[in-house]
């Protein structure tokens, strides 16, 4: 089970994200869409909305960066193993207590309005829920890391996802005795992955960027003061006849 879940599994989640992604992106672009429901309740959506978005981009590009940037980069750069994962854990503490505070606003105000609730698919409150669960395990990741601050459990991690991402040879290896903590956020992070096609979450991969360079403009004129049409013809006026 320990080689499929950090041997295989890994695959199966990511080719599962891709080519359904790209499939349901191609067969049903009209569904590829966050589904705001800012109309309702707009001061707690923007307060819970920011803190989130922000906190979990902040954990993506540190994931990113701290797991999948060799090793040999930061031996060059002179950033000790130590001194990578307290940043790790300072950095990724903060930008975690961020988004789980966002997501409880989020949660609570999609489970207690009615009329958001009624608005929400299983789907929209499942994989809110499960965002929260991995947000709470990544944070007491942070405990389980205090107690050994030389790096050297970090470096397991980027092994395997180096191994992983660039197929290298047993990944499922590398981790065989850390943390079950460990082990549960990262089967659980692969299973959000899984899922990501299925959801809302689609709507991460959409960021306007085009926008910045596109060509030209669509200059729109509003038509608020303007005179509002006359409906039918007007009549003649009536001459009086002799």
């Amino acid at each position: 089970m320990h080689n499929f879940l950090f041997g295989v599994y890994p695959y199966i989640a990511i080719t599962v994200m891709i080519v359904v992604s790209i499939v349901r992106f191609e067969r049903d672009p009209f569904s590829w869409k966050s589904s705001s429901s800012q109309i309702l309740r707009k001061r707690q959506f923007i307060v819970g909305s920011v803190l989130f978005h922000v906190g979990v981009l902040l954990i993506l590009a540190g994931h990113l960066v701290g797991l999948l940037t060799p090793i040999a980069i930061f031996d060059a750069l002179g950033v000790s193993h130590g001194a990578k994962q307290i940043l790790a854990m300072s950095l990724g503490g903060v930008a975690g207590i961020m988004a789980m505070i966002g997501g409880i606003v989020l949660l609570h105000r999609r489970l207690v309005d009615p009329r958001i609730r009624n608005n929400s698919t299983v789907a929209d409150t499942g994989i809110l829920i499960l965002l929260m669960i991995q947000l709470f395990l990544g944070l007491m990741t942070i405990l389980v890391s205090a107690q050994h601050l030389d790096g050297h459990e970090m470096v397991k991690f980027m092994n395997w996802a180096q191994a992983v991402i660039y197929f290298g040879a047993d990944p499922a290896s590398y981790l065989t005795d850390v943390s079950w903590l460990f082990k549960m956020h990262i089967v659980l992070g692969l299973t959000i992955f899984l899922l990501f096609p299925f959801t809302r979450l689609v709507h991460m991969l959409s960021a306007p960027v085009r926008y910045l360079w596109r060509p030209g403009y669509q200059i729109v004129r509003t038509r608020r003061g303007a005179t509002p049409p006359r409906n039918g013809l007007t009549p003649f006026s009536q001459q009086r006849v002799e």
